[in-house]
């Protein structure tokens, strides 16, 4: 490939002969079936080799945007390359919302699902959740579409990208809402422990930030409807903006101090306009039972010295249980610790197992797009349905066209 492509982050270099942008369906189906072995490469958000071949890559960020609202208003129909920041645009101007967004608005749509990248909040499933339809072009040049009354696309969701390419994604939407966000300071461990719960749940998303560098948690960031005032917990409201990682500028983070907005400029941590960091990073994220919060928590802190060297910061959230076969999140409500490390690969891997060891007997499930180095068979064992979709995978994509080594790895 004559251009040297890599990862955000930058820790992965790309193996593939060659990157298509094709600009039309059409020039994707020729993509498609000229190719022997291709991955999407969506926005490039993850850290590992997931999205990478030794075939070929295509993105399809150049394909024309499509947003379809139904006459209900209860979905919207969209294009495989779009990502957040314009779909909020979108459906905002048409006063409807997605149920929730990650902490990045320039991450792709499709590329977020088929990993089951999350927001926060108690009540609210990952970001696949709100999948009702997907079409699917397979290696053959067909295109498949389900909708929620075939059973099988419940695997087909979280599909990491093995299927096929997405070429379209219905979600479910909602009326536009307003939301106010609070930063809280120096939260105590005493209250971590003893009003977890409380905590997790004050707010219609909420996030703890650490750099497990004490016992408490550093900040609280609450997004919600209802006005606040005073300490919350024995943590002080922010004297001014925050942002999670120390010594970053806090214009790029969404605002703060209560001041109500729409939901699509309070979801987010990071405004669409500016670039979130350098990308100097790696990251980690494990997902627990949320009925082993403390637990996971008070492993993490019996490495915290370990984990304190080579972190930036650590944030702690909340997702709600799904029926998603490769969902982290599968028939269960979730905890999640993710982990934005520097960008020393050498440095954080002995931590990354050390963590693992530590909060695997907890039930943990790695981030699928993020740094782990859980074996293959151990995730297998990890999600109840992995045989039937391992099945599904086979039956869309039987001369894998759209595996990798890691996919190989993975499936067996």
């Amino acid at each position: 490939m004559p251009e040297r492509l890599t990862n955000w982050a930058g820790n992965i270099e790309f193996d593939a002969r060659r990157l298509y942008r094709p600009r039309t369906l059409d020039e994707l189906r020729e993509v498609v079936t000229g190719s022997e072995r291709l991955r999407v490469l969506g926005s490039g958000h993850s850290f590992n080799r997931l999205a990478d071949t030794d075939g070929d890559l295509v993105s399809l960020a150049g394909q024309p945007r499509t947003v379809e609202i139904a006459a209900d208003r209860a979905t919207v129909k969209i294009d495989g390359g779009m990502r957040y920041g314009e779909l909020a645009a979108h459906l905002a101007s048409a006063g409807l919302a997605v149920h929730n967004m990650a902490s990045l608005p320039h991450i792709s749509v499709a590329g977020a699902v088929a990993t089951a990248t999350h927001g926060s909040g108690v009540r609210n499933g990952n970001l696949a959740t709100a999948v009702s339809g997907l079409e699917i072009l397979r290696a053959d040049g067909s295109v498949t579409v389900l909708d929620r009354s075939d059973p099988e696309l419940a695997g087909a969701v979280v599909g990491l990208g093995a299927l096929g390419v997405v070429t379209a994604l219905t979600l479910d939407v909602g009326p536009a809402f307003e939301l106010r966000q609070y930063v809280y300071d120096d939260l105590p461990e005493a209250a971590l422990h003893e009003h977890l719960d409380e905590i997790l749940s004050s707010g219609y998303s909420a996030s703890l930030f650490t750099r497990w560098a004490g016992p408490g948690i550093d900040q609280v960031w609450l997004k919600r409807a209802e006005p606040m005032a005073g300490d919350f917990f024995g943590a002080r409201p922010a004297d001014g903006p925050r942002h999670p990682v120390p010594g970053m500028p806090t214009e790029n983070c969404t605002e703060q101090g209560g001041v109500p907005g729409p939901w699509h400029t309070r979801l987010p941590h990071f405004r669409m306009e500016f670039t979130p960091s350098s990308g100097a990073e790696l990251q980690s994220e494990w997902h627990l039972p949320r009925s082993a919060a403390l637990s996971a928590i008070e492993a993490v802190s019996g490495l915290r010295d370990r984990v304190a060297a080579v972190l930036q910061v650590c944030e702690i959230r909340t997702i709600a249980a799904d029926d998603l076969w490769l969902s982290p999140h599968h028939e269960r409500d979730s905890l999640a610790l993710h982990f934005t490390w520097i960008a020393d690969t050498d440095a954080v891997l002995p931590v990354v197992a050390d963590l693992e060891k530590a909060l695997t007997p907890l039930g943990a499930r790695p981030h699928w797009g993020k740094v782990f180095t859980t074996a293959p068979s151990e995730l297998r064992a990890a999600y109840p349905r992995f045989t039937d979709f391992a099945a599904l995978v086979t039956r869309f994509d039987p001369t894998g066209a759209f595996r990798n080594p890691w996919l190989d790895a993975l499936l067996g």
